[in-house]
């Protein structure tokens, strides 16, 4: 039962095309001007307009392991997990609306760098720094190298490792030369490619099952021909077609599904570095929040981009991807758990005409590359300012930027080193155990956010010693469940009762009550800090001066106001350029170092400081928006909203 595979040099001149246009349009950034600062290169200059940072929003989440494992659940339980897709809509809108605000009054360029400014402690600063770094790897590193190499291995039937060193090495190579820029215009291109490529599979996938009205009918009649152990094994789901699985025996029960999906991705869509590093690159508060729009409108479309067509493929290939007997499983997609992961790689090779795969491989690379970038970038960021300046405090602009692309390379090497784990794992739930696992150790940290920017009463020790709690408790569950996997369909039970008795959405309820707890109760029995101390950090005190902040943060990051905003100040937001502050630059160096600084971007930083900064006015301007495009954003912002409850209550 062997898949087509990708041999024809149509479809690998296609691929090559697409390969020579990314690598173009990121080392294009290589030749713009005042690339020789560490807020161009970990910001893009905060100069972006809504269409990039929405972009960059989108595929920064819609990675491979959402084509591989989204199409996966799809086709092996049904839509219910188009919640995860869904409901993260809001926080979105929360994202331009309520958190960004707040992040850039406070002058940060990390977001455990932004605790550090509410609460005033560094061990919180530095504990985050270490966490968010070990999630990358662990889960956002992971999830896109398995993806990654399953599709690679599957249509290219190359060698995985060195398929993956070579992606790796492209992708590194634009991201340490050209910084959030280039990460965010290649990331604005490869949407494109993804959206239209998706559309290009979900239409003839529809058109080979005879159109939606069939969907249905035809997927409850997809059954492997070949049974497992238990009759039950391989066939669909009752409730495919319903997001609200039953609260006790769904795959994904209703209350726990709701609350993870929203709450529970708070951290991933609001307290990211990943994420959130799109947004404060914004050249405006109105353009932040018209990516937010248009990353939350793109969200829409995984049920019919992803979902559908896996779905499509179970009808048309239900031995292979339904498959339930072990050996048959082994077989078909070398996994005796399942195959369901295959779906849209299957779907893709076996449907579409030469030269289409080719494209479709594009758009999987994609992906993978849209993944493989904003993890780097993101982990560079977070280790050079929140790490790396807490041991090198007067480290200059120059020493910074060469420490972030260093970096970076470091991370494309233990991305390559981390492969064979990945595929030791065998894992046919990858998707799942990466949503728990977000859900363990990320849900605690958005908790910690949401209370530190709305709670003005909330304090450094609750905030830490509540972190720690709650992930003391997600890891728990998390080693337990790795010790003790899930058994096959059909054999006995034989993990500990809470694992199979507690849905991991129950759990990481649990985690966020257990945590929020701790936070407000230490918190009230410990001083808060004063009305001047929280100037410019809170929701409350966004508008106010960073006057009361102590000197030691106002002298490195110069982020601070000298009077409160003026309202009736009139600026033109839309034409708004960021000022750079430029630095004299120092005696000619010799050839071999001029053209070093060239490459990197550093010949502007030699005499800089460790930190640029926006003036006042910047801040001002920034934070300032027109009343007409206040309305329309908002007016897109209440539709989009309205068409999420809509399409919820539809498939509910």
């Amino acid at each position: 039962m062997e898949t087509a595979g990708l041999d024809h040099w149509a479809d690998i001149l296609v691929i090559v095309l697409y390969f020579v246009i990314v690598v173009s349009v990121g080392l294009w950034t290589v030749c713009r001007p005042q690339r020789g600062n560490v807020k161009n290169y970990f910001l893009a200059g905060r100069s972006m307009s809504w269409l990039p940072v929405g972009a960059s929003l989108f595929s920064s989440n819609i990675g491979s392991e959402h084509f591989v494992g989204l199409a996966g659940a799809g086709a092996a339980a049904g839509i219910a997990v188009i919640l995860y897709e869904w409901f993260p809509v809001f926080l979105i809108l929360m994202l331009g609306w309520l958190f960004i605000p707040v992040y850039v009054s406070a002058g940060v360029y990390t977001l455990p760098e932004y605790l550090e400014r509410r609460h005033g402690g560094k061990r919180i600063r530095l504990y985050l720094s270490c966490v968010a770094l070990a999630l990358y790897i662990v889960t956002k590193l992971a999830s896109a190298m398995f993806a990654g190499a399953l599709f690679i291995q599957i249509s290219m039937r190359w060698n995985m490792y060195l398929s993956l060193g070579v992606l790796i090495a492209i992708t590194g190579l634009y991201t340490v030369l050209g910084g959030l820029t280039a990460v965010m215009y290649t990331d604005t291109f490869q949407t494109a490619v993804m959206v239209l490529g998706s559309f290009s599979i979900m239409i003839v996938g529809f058109i080979r099952i005879g159109g939606y009205n069939n969907l249905e009918r035809l997927y409850f009649a997809s059954v492997p021909s070949v049974a497992g152990n238990k009759t039950a094994c391989g066939l669909p789901h009752k409730d495919a077609f319903h997001i609200f699985q039953d609260a006790i025996t769904g795959d994904q029960p209703w209350p726990g599904l709701v609350i993870q999906s929203s709450l529970g991705c708070l951290w991933y869509w609001c307290c990211d570095q990943v994420i959130v590093q799109r947004s404060l690159a914004a050249r405006s508060l109105t353009h932040a929040k018209g990516g937010s729009i248009l990353a939350g409108s793109l969200k829409i479309l995984p049920l019919f981009l992803l979902i559908f067509p896996g779905m499509i493929s179970r009808i048309l290939f239900p031995d292979a991807i339904a498959c339930a007997d072990p050996e048959v499983c082994k077989v078909v997609c070398d996994n005796p758990v399942g195959c369901s992961n295959i779906a849209y790689p299957k779907l893709v090779l076996e449907l579409l005409p030469i030269g289409a795969k080719g494209l479709l491989l594009a758009v999987m690379l994609s992906a993978i590359m849209s993944s493989l970038t904003s993890i780097f970038n993101s982990a560079s960021t977070v280790f050079t300012m929140d790490l790396w300046r807490r041991f090198r405090p007067n480290a200059r602009q120059r020493e910074l930027l060469i420490i972030g692309r260093i970096f970076v390379i470091i991370m494309c090497f233990i991305g390559i080193l981390w492969v064979p784990l990945v595929k030791a794992s065998q894992s046919g739930r990858l998707f799942s155990y990466m949503v728990a696992m977000e859900g363990y150790l990320g849900s605690p940290i958005g908790i910690c956010f949401l209370m530190s920017i709305f709670w003005k009463r909330t304090t450094e020790t609750g905030a830490f010693v509540g972190l720690i709690c709650g992930h003391l408790l997600g890891l728990s569950r998390l080693i337990v469940e790795l010790i003790y996997p899930a058994p096959p369909c059909g054999e006995a039970e034989t993990r500990p009762a809470f694992l199979y008795k507690i849905h991991f959405t129950y759990f990481s309820q649990i985690t966020m009550l257990m945590t929020g707890m701790m936070i407000a109760l230490i918190s009230l029995f410990t001083t808060p800090r004063s009305d001047d101390e929280l100037k410019s950090v809170t929701w409350w005190t966004r508008l106010h001066g960073t006057d009361g902040l102590p000197s030691s943060y106002r002298s490195e990051t110069k982020a601070c106001f000298q009077t409160d905003i003026d309202k009736k100040e009139k600026a033109n937001i839309d034409n708004f350029e960021p000022v750079v502050v430029e630095h004299k630059k120092g005696p000619q160096s010799g050839r071999l170092k001029r053209m070093f600084d060239m490459v990197c971007g550093t010949s502007e930083a030699d005499a800089g400081p460790g930190t640029s900064y926006f003036d006042v006015k910047q801040i001002q301007v920034f934070m300032s928006q027109k009343n007409s495009s206040k309305t329309i954003l908002n007016l897109f912002a209440i539709i989009l909203m309205c068409s999420v409850a809509f399409l919820t209550g539809y498939y509910y």
